[in-house]
Formats: C-alpha cells, sequence, structure tokens
C-alpha cells in the first residue's frame, strides 16, 4: 500500500517523507510547490498539484493503492491570515473538504493530519494539555481547528479515522545535512539567528525584554523536525492498527528564551550575533510550552534531540552547506 502525502516537499512534509521512504514505504507526494522545494523529495514519487483539483485526487488514488494520507498542505503565515482570512479558508479548509471527499469515494480511511499549537490561543496553563480550551486568535489557528473539528465529526459519520498532530516550534534539520528549513519570507527564529551569523541578516529583533521569564524574553517550545516526523509515523501505524481519531501536542516540555537561543546560535557557530531590543508584539505570551505526556503515553513517542544545542547544531550544519536553500 501506499502513502499519499500532501505538502511532501515542505519543512516538515519531506522530513516525514524521507523517514518513511527509508522504512520501505512507498510514498507519494502531492504538492504545489508554493512553499515545497524539487530537491527535497527523498526518493519519493512526486506529483505536481493542488490538494482541491478533485480530478488529479481522483486519479492518484484510482491509480495507486493507498491506504492513507499524512496531510501537511496548508497556508501557515498568520499575520497574512488575518490580513486576507479567505484565502486561508480557502486553501485549509475548502480544498481540504475537497481531498476528504475523494478518500472516501475511494474508501481511504486513514489520516495523519499536520495541525498546530494555533488551535489553544493564549494559553492559559503552561505546560499546555491535550484539553486545554481552544481559542484561536488567528484565521490560521481557527482553520486547523476546525479541520480537526471536521476531522472527528467525519469519524462519526463516515468512519474515517486521524490523527491529529499539534505541533509548536519545528526546528533544525535532518541529521544528514541533505534536507533542512528553506522559507521565503523566513519567519522562524532559529533560521533568522543563523542568517545573522551567515552575514545574511544585519540583526535580529528581540521582542521584549521584560517579560515574566527567566531571561525577560519569551519562552518557546523548539522540536527537533526529526522528531515531529518519527510521531507522524508512529501516528500512522497506530492508525494502522485500529487507534481511533486523536489529538496529540508534540514539544519538548520546558522551553527555552530567545536570548539562550541566540546564545546557543553563538556558541555553535562561534559567531557574534547582532541583536536588538524591539517593542513587544500583539498577542504574544511569555510562555508557550506543550505537554506531551499523552502521546508518550498513547504511542510511545519520545524526541530523540530534545537538547536546544543539538536542533541548532543540526540547523547549522544545513544551512552552513545550503546558504541559499535548495538552490545554493
Amino acid at each position: 500500500m501506499a502513502v499519499l502525502v500532501t505538502g511532501g516537499l515542505g519543512y516538515v512534509g519531506s522530513h516525514s517523507v524521507k523517514q518513511l521512504v527509508e522504512r520501505g514505504e512507498d510514498v507519494i507526494v502531492l504538492d504545489n510547490l508554493l512553499f515545497g522545494h524539487k530537491e527535497a523529495a527523498c526518493g519519493s514519487r512526486v506529483v505536481i498539484g493542488d490538494i482541491g483539483d478533485r480530478d488529479l485526487l481522483r486519479s492518484l488514488f484510482s491509480n495507486n493503492r493507498i491506504d492513507a494520507v499524512m496531510h501537511f498542505a496548508a497556508l501557515a503565515d498568520v499575520p497574512e491570515s488575518v490580513a486576507d482570512p479567505r484565502k486561508y479558508y480557502d486553501v485549509n479548509i475548502s480544498r481540504s473538504l475537497a481531498m476528504l471527499d475523494v478518500m472516501l469515494e475511494h474508501d481511504v480511511k486513514m489520516m495523519i493530519f499536520s495541525s498546530s499549537a494555533a488551535t489553544f490561543g493564549e494559553p492559559k496553563v503552561v505546560p499546555i494539555p491535550e484539553d486545554h480550551p481552544k481559542d484561536p486568535t488567528n484565521p490560521y489557528g481557527r482553520s486547523k481547528l476546525m479541520l480537526e473539528e471536521i476531522l472527528r465529526e467525519y469519524e462519526r459519520a463516515y468512519g474515517l479515522r486521524a490523527i491529529s498532530l499539534r505541533y509548536f516550534n519545528a526546528s533544525g534539520a535532518d541529521p544528514s545535512g541533505e534536507i533542512g528549513e528553506d522559507h521565503t519570507p523566513e519567519h522562524h527564529l532559529v533560521p533568522i539567528v543563523i542568517q545573522v551569523a551567515l552575514g545574511q541578516r544585519e540583526k535580529v529583533n528581540v521582542h521584549g525584554t521584560d517579560w515574566p521569564t527567566r531571561d525577560g524574553t519569551c519562552v518557546r517550545d523548539y522540536v527537533h523536525v526529526t522528531d515531529l516526523a518519527q510521531a507522524h509515523l508512529r501516528g500512522l501505524d497506530a492508525l494502522r492498527n485500529g487507534h481511533a481519531t486523536a489529538e496529540y501536542n508534540l514539544g519538548n516540555g520546558s522551553g527555552y528564551t530567545v536570548m539562550e537561543v541566540i546564545r546557543t546560535v553563538e556558541e555553535v557557530t562561534k559567531r557574534k550575533i547582532n541583536s536588538v531590543s524591539a517593542e513587544r508584539r500583539p498577542g504574544d505570551p511569555a510562555v508557550l510550552v506543550a505537554s506531551s505526556e499523552k502521546i508518550m503515553r498513547d504511542l510511545g513517542w519520545k524526541p530523540q534531540f530534545p537538547e536546544l544545542r543539538t536542533i541548532i547544531e543540526t540547523a547549522w550544519k544545513w544551512h552552513s552547506t545550503h546558504p541559499n536553500g535548495y538552490s545554493r
């Protein structure tokens, strides 16, 4: 049987594809190349197209023995979602519904869904458990929560089972250095700081230095992308063994401050990082950390690379050898 991976040429998707291929799965990647890179195929079969193209989807499901879908394809820029919510509900909801329709037409009833910690909104309890109140503060987070709820209803109505994985800050790169993070523009802290180390940026802005944390800067949960990929494979195995629909958080359980990230990049690269204090951003919580106890208990997932230094070392290996990403 084959696994269809939507958005499988993107950052987390490609790392999951690599692990699937390495363990002998037949992997078909569907990607529209809006954010993906052909160089990240990792030996999979690649189809260029959109998840909203029903005819293309019908062809894929008709001509391949697909038993499950890993669904990464989505828009994920929070400010853009606020400025243009229609775009986000179209891509993240309407086109996902088209794919679900075609899955049901072909009796494919297993999905691993790449969700987000943005489903929670402002945290009331830290670390955040799965049953924390859901109150997304932007259309991106709402679109992820809406699809989670749709998947719950699809299990009740049609028997389509799904595992939704909510993760926080995907970071690092495959230890081999073959694939990594390549976004344009870049919004994630770790690659931004590394770009300063590479001389590609003048500075990194630190948004607030008076937060109620150990050094006054925000605490965030950084999870190695290889560990995230492993969780997707564990979810797939669980569904194949009859696991019911469920949602799981993926985090390291502790979190690191912005300054800890900057200092660790300095230690790993042996280069001074120019950091500049900037205004707090509206809506930024002081601490955002997940509890991953549920997935550890239920699926036996445990991060292999929980230490920030290891995350930074693998990211540096990728960025220093691919300073211009896949088009180096």
